[in-house]
């Protein structure tokens, strides 16, 4: 049994406030994160640290690499297009404490793009059904040829940061943030769970709590304003 944290964006009261409720219900519990840690609300370098700390394990998000290209690889248009979507709010956050950035570059640099575990596959945006061709039965045993294409897909549109398609169904249930919704959303169709609740947005912090494959619970809080006002 585990739990999966949507998009946090900075929103490091309201994730703090969430992964205590989390705690108290499931002591014990394993955490785990769909990314996006960064941008647009104001405590990026909170929220990476506090991710730190309490041995949150993530996939990084398409936010955390725009971040990490921007300062690793300029040129790449990952890294040219970060100055456009949330970069002012998580610059800010990094006041009088720049020499951190390289530290948490380095944890991004190092998270997995996905996880293949016993409870669910946890991912960004999600496998598309658009590369249903590359998925025959058995794939999601072979480590090496989903690290291969991940990253031979990385900057596509349908690629694990970015899809917004339909998502395949892996006959496993897939664990996904980046589509906001309102609320938790599950796809019958694709075996897929969306939980990015726009937190940023001034919704909610979401997490789903996963056992063999199922959602069993949900647990949200309202977004703090001082993460994003």
């Amino acid at each position: 049994m585990i739990a999966v944290i949507g998009d946090i964006h900075g929103c490091f009261f309201t994730l703090n406030e969430l992964v205590k409720k989390v705690r108290l219900k499931y002591p014990g519990i394993q955490l785990y994160s769909v990314g996006d840690l960064v941008d647009r609300g104001n405590f990026s370098f909170e929220v990476i640290e506090f991710i730190q700390a309490e041995n949150i394990i993530f996939t990084a998000g398409n936010h955390d690499y725009m971040f990490l290209y921007f300062f690793n690889y300029p040129k790449n248009q990952l890294g040219k297009s970060w100055i456009f979507n949330g970069a002012d709010q998580t610059i800010l956050s990094y006041k009088n404490r720049l020499h951190k950035i390289p530290d948490h570059l380095k944890l991004i640099a190092r998270a997995p793009l996905f996880l293949n575990l016993d409870d669910c596959f946890i991912s960004h945006a999600g496998i598309s059904s658009n590369f249903k061709s590359f998925f025959s039965s058995g794939v999601l045993s072979d480590i090496d040829y989903l690290e291969e294409f991940v990253n031979r897909t990385l900057e596509s549109p349908s690629g694990i940061l970015w899809s917004r398609e339909s998502l395949l169904n892996i006959g496993k249930l897939q664990i996904v943030g980046h589509t906001r919704r309102e609320e938790i959303y599950f796809d019958e169709q694709s075996n897929s769970v969306y939980i990015d609740t726009s937190a940023v947005g001034k919704i909610k912090l979401s997490a789903v709590i996963v056992d063999n494959n199922k959602v069993i619970d949900s647990i949200s809080v309202p977004t703090f304003s001082e993460d994003v006002d």
